[in-house]
C-alpha cells in the first residue's frame, strides 16, 4: 500500500512538471474560412489559402499558446474578380498589410480540453481583442508521421471596420464577420 502511495506520488510529480509540447501549424490542413454580409441581401463565404504558425500546448492542464499566420493574398471567395479586389486598396491593401496575425492563449480547459482561445487580431495595421470558442480539440498518434497530431475546431466575430475595413459600410453593408477556424499541428521533433 505504501508503495502504491509513493508511486503515485512520484506519477503525479512527474506530470506536475510536464513541458507544453510545441506543434507546428500544418498548412495543408488549415484553412481560416469566413462569413459576411453582401448588401444585407446574402452572406458571403471565404477562406485564406495559406496559414503558418505554431502552438504551445500542455495536454495535463489543457492551456497553451497560439499563433497563427494568414496572408491575406490567399483569400479565396470563389470569383477571381472578387479576390483581386479584397486584395486591393479597397479592402485589405495586400500590398502595405499582407498578413492578419492572431496570438492567444488556451484558456478555460473542461475535462483537459480547453474551450476558449482568447487573445488579439493584428490585421490592416490595428490589433483588436478577439475570444474564439474552442468546440473542439483532439489528439491522436499519426499514423505516418508517429508524432503526436492534434486537430481543433474553433470560432468567433469581430467588426471589420474595428480594423479600418469598412468598405461597402456606406451602402448598408454590415460589418460583422464570422470567422471559424480548422487547425490541425503536428509536434515537433
Amino acid at each position: 500500500m505504501k508503495t502504491c502511495l509513493i508511486t503515485a506520488m512520484l506519477l503525479a510529480a512527474v506530470a506536475a512538471r510536464a513541458e507544453p509540447t510545441a506543434y507546428a501549424i500544418d498548412p495543408t490542413h488549415t484553412f481560416p474560412s469566413f462569413e459576411a454580409d453582401h448588401m444585407g441581401i446574402s452572406v458571403w463565404r471565404g477562406k485564406f489559402n495559406k496559414s503558418s504558425g505554431t502552438v504551445l500546448y500542455d495536454k495535463a492542464s489543457g492551456t497553451g499558446s497560439v499563433e497563427i499566420v494568414t496572408e491575406l493574398a490567399s483569400i479565396d471567395f470563389g470569383l477571381d474578380a472578387l479576390n483581386t479586389w479584397a486584395r486591393g486598396k479597397d479592402l485589405f491593401e495586400v500590398k502595405k498589410h499582407p498578413r492578419a496575425v492572431f496570438k492567444g492563449s488556451l484558456q478555460s480547459p473542461v475535462n483537459g480540453v480547453p474551450t476558449q482561445l482568447v487573445g488579439e487580431l493584428t490585421m490592416h495595421g490595428v490589433t483588436r481583442p478577439l475570444t474564439l470558442v474552442v468546440h473542439s480539440l483532439k489528439c491522436i498518434q499519426h499514423p505516418m508521421l508517429k508524432r503526436d497530431y492534434c486537430g481543433a475546431d474553433a470560432s468567433g466575430s469581430f467588426s471589420r471596420d474595428d480594423f479600418g475595413l469598412s468598405a461597402g459600410k456606406d451602402y448598408g453593408f454590415k460589418m460583422n464577420v464570422d470567422l471559424r477556424i480548422q487547425v490541425e499541428a503536428v509536434a515537433q521533433p
